[in-house]
């Protein structure tokens, strides 16, 4: 059985929304530049992030494949009842440790993950800061 789509569906599934991507870090050292508009067919943060990464070739630096990958050795057990409300991105959609992805300055898990709808203008930040130790 076929599925019918809307003229709606259609519509927003070829929508170029542009932009302002800002890389710090390793990030930028593997892009080689700051700040610039990039332009991607759809509307979410997972789209975005899978047009970005064709063109760059970032996402290792940026995505955890595995739990592991998402976190740092040495955090200090969380207690039984944390305050407030708390949640992380599913498996699959999580940042490596100390590596982050903004949209206009909030935390991605702090929105909608890598469904956060993203509209023209919008502020990308993908960060994977340099870290030194003794």
């Amino acid at each position: 059985m076929a599925t019918r789509t809307t003229t709606e569906d259609h519509a927003e599934a070829t929508q170029s929304t542009t932009v302002e991507v800002t890389c710090t870090g390793h990030v930028r050292t593997a892009v080689g530049r700051h700040r610039f508009p990039f332009t991607f067919e759809g509307t979410t943060l997972a789209e975005f992030l899978e047009a970005f990464f064709a063109e760059y070739d970032v996402a290792d630096l940026l995505i955890a494949e595995t739990e592991a990958e998402s976190t740092a050795r040495g955090w200090a057990p969380a207690p039984a009842e944390l305050p407030g409300t708390w949640r992380k991105n599913p498996e699959g959609e999580q940042t490596r440790a100390y590596a982050r992805i903004l949209v206009n300055g909030r935390f991605n898990e702090h929105n909608e993950g890598f469904q956060t709808r993203l509209e023209e203008g919008d502020r990308v930040a993908l960060m994977n800061p340099f870290m030194f130790c003794c």
